[in-house]
């Protein structure tokens, strides 16, 4: 286990940790949550011995291997999957040792290291490092490139399949999905899930926390709280906590009295019932989310535009790519005032290639482009980051751009983005990834779009910013097209999604979860399939026979899963429901009961995650007892 005693750690002058207490069993997965700077990256550095505490004691099991997902790149010559392979350390010293072996024809080492390359899974690394990378978005072709051809976001995907190549006790993944997409997220949940040792995971993404820890250590004040559950349970427990302090629901109040007012003064209005409507939705979202973050340093708004135009965009018959190369074909698309759209489609399909199109960074190969007389595009693409003048502040950044502005105007508006005091006047040079973000968004907020076009808009953002962000999402009234790996951001702020894919783009209907099942169908139908054997009169009607045998054989214990896990199922939903039915009873949330509601709540949050599991288990049962009985019927 780890165990952290008293411990104090400091960096500099800074305390980040003070009289910590913390005791993670074997086989945890945990989610390590905290504001940038609290010191989250310091305590990951500390269990793997690079920082050694001030006072109090940091205990991990001797002989444990530690497993880290690097954030830098120094091997550029090697090939990727070389690269990959070199995370198993112990495996790389066996071959290097058997390749000295070899040259010294010492057949007794030779034999004592074939047995350790055996016992190592030597024989099948290459193919295991290559599914590895296949998951995380890699062709097969880039898999035998130089790690040097590869942009900084890919990189980083290098260097995560790396840590996960790595055999290990205790993984430690910081942000590992900051430059992943949706496609290689869910493929690295599932990977997760089926990790056997400890896991510290730092992510600022709730949902994938919610899909693969079991408890959350949050870091504030300098200390070290653990919650049992994902993060959605983390948030109503805390949620539970700050209740109990009236000044806790100030903003919340605002924001609610804000939104009922928006809802009373236009639901009846047709042009704009469809915004009233998503104002309610987000009224619901805002009691259960809002309670744990009201101490959130960040309280923005997008700016009203002065005049919006209906089409605001009209795409007709496009065909969008790059010189040469057709990306996507037969596009309409047409963007009105309110549109609320999320692009999903696999890595690579064009999702970022319709986002450019859109903001004019792209010209169209064919077709039309129609843009609406009063059209104003605010456009968020991580290149921007990089387009900021490094040695200007976040307030000259604003003051060009609104150079007749007052100051103290300008100053306030940055304050709702977390720049106060010293902060607004400090060159962006040193800035973090997310500072430079939270400055982007605050530039396109000032200058009063009608049309957000937002491609990966949460990459280095922690969670109290994104939720800051949903909320402006949610009150802005113009039309958004967002591309994110954010899946919360996407379920709260948008209404419908477009698929892209094949080279087309069209309407996607289901959800979130929907997606993922129709993910699996698509990598399954891009696998090289087995070719068939030719046909003729003389066709073994026996070997057929024995085939549609073999098939009725594996269904019956796909069957007995598939009941099982629906029986399963079905105690959980008992389960839920008397809880439910013992939280609805008012008594519970006196102060004395305190223990036993957090308990109940705790006990809630592990149902549902089971629920959720066995859910998903149950459906991947029933579509492989689909597919069986499909192949079965196919040979009878």
């Amino acid at each position: 286990m780890i165990r952290l005693q008293n411990l104090t750690l400091q960096r500099g002058p800074q305390r980040l940790l003070e009289g910590a207490e913390l005791t993670l069993h074997a086989g945890q997965k945990v989610g390590l949550i905290g504001a940038n700077g609290a010191g989250k990256s310091s305590l990951f550095a500390l269990l793997r011995g690079q920082l050694g505490q001030d006072a109090g004691d940091c205990y991990l099991p001797a002989d444990w291997r530690i497993a880290h997902m690097r954030q830098e790149v120094d091997t550029l010559d090697r090939l990727a999957v070389d690269y990959v392979l070199d995370g198993d350390v112990h495996l790389r010293k066996i071959q290097a040792d058997l390749a000295a072996a070899e040259e010294a024809h010492d057949g007794t080492a030779l034999a004592r290291l074939h047995s350790e390359l055996d016992s190592a899974d030597g024989y099948t690394a290459d193919a295991r490092a290559r599914k590895l990378l296949a998951g995380l978005g890699f062709t097969p072709e880039q898999m035998d490139r130089r790690v040097g051809d590869f942009s900084g976001g890919w990189r980083m995907r290098l260097n995560l399949a790396q840590a996960l190549m790595c055999p290990s006790e205790l993984l430690l993944l910081d942000e590992p999905t900051n430059h992943l997409d949706l496609d290689a997220i869910l493929w690295l949940e599932e990977w997760l899930k089926g990790y056997p040792g400890t896991l510290l995971l730092i992510s600022h993404d709730r949902d994938f926390l919610d899909a693969v820890v079991d408890n959350i250590a949050h870091l504030e004040q300098r200390k070290l709280t653990l919650y049992r559950g994902g993060y959605s349970a983390f948030e109503r427990t805390r949620a539970e906590r700050l209740a109990q302090q009236q000044q806790a629901y100030e903003k919340q109040q605002a924001q609610r009295a804000h939104m009922e007012k928006y809802i009373a003064r236009f639901r009846a209005q047709a042009t704009k019932a469809r915004q009233a409507q998503s104002r309610i939705k987000a009224l619901e979202r805002l009691e259960e989310l809002a309670p744990a973050h009201v101490d959130s340093p960040f309280d923005f708004a997008f700016r009203e535009s002065d005049k919006i135009s209906s089409p605001l965009l009209n795409l007709s018959e496009a065909r969008l790519g790059y010189g040469e190369k057709t990306v996507l074909e037969k596009v309409k698309l047409q963007l009105v005032p309110g549109a609320r759209i999320g692009l999903l489609g696999p890595n690579g399909a064009g999702k970022s290639t319709l986002i450019k199109t859109l903001s004019g960074d792209l010209s169209l190969l064919s077709g039309e482009l129609g843009r609406g007389e009063n059209l104003a595009i605010g456009y968020f693409a991580q290149h921007q980051l990089d387009s900021l003048d490094p040695k200007a502040s976040p307030l000259l950044h604003l003051a060009r751009i609104a150079p007749a502005e007052r100051e103290q105007t300008l100053r306030d508006f940055l304050g709702g983005f977390d720049f106060r005091g010293d902060r607004c006047d400090e060159p962006v040079l040193n800035f973090s990834g997310g500072e430079k973000a939270r400055l982007a968004l605050a530039l396109i907020a000032w200058q009063k779009p009608n049309l957000l076009l937002l491609d990966e808009p949460t990459n280095h953002l922690d969670l109290e910013m994104r939720l800051a962000l949903t909320l402006a999402l949610q009150e802005f009234s113009g039309a958004v097209v967002v591309v994110s790996h954010d899946r919360h951001l996407l379920k709260s702020t948008t209404d419908e999604f477009l698929l892209v894919a094949d080279g087309r783009i069209r309407e996607f209907d289901g959800d979130l979860d929907d997606y993922a099942r129709w993910l699996v169908d698509f990598r399954a139908r891009q696998a090289p399939s087995t070719p068939a054997a030719p046909a003729g009169d003389k066709t073994d009607k026996r070997a057929l026979r024995q085939a549609a045998a073999a098939l009725r054989q594996q269904l019956a214990p796909h069957k007995r899963e598939a009941e099982k896990l629906e029986k399963e199922l079905g105690k959980v939903h008992e389960q839920l429901a008397e809880l439910e039915e013992r939280l609805g009873d008012s008594a519970l949330y006196e102060a004395a009961r305190k223990d036993e509601l957090r308990d109940l709540l705790a006990r809630q949050a592990t149902l549902k995650t089971r629920e959720s599991e066995l859910e998903e288990d149950w459906l991947m049962a029933l579509e492989t007892l689909e597919e069986l009985q499909r192949q079965l019927e196919a040979s009878e």
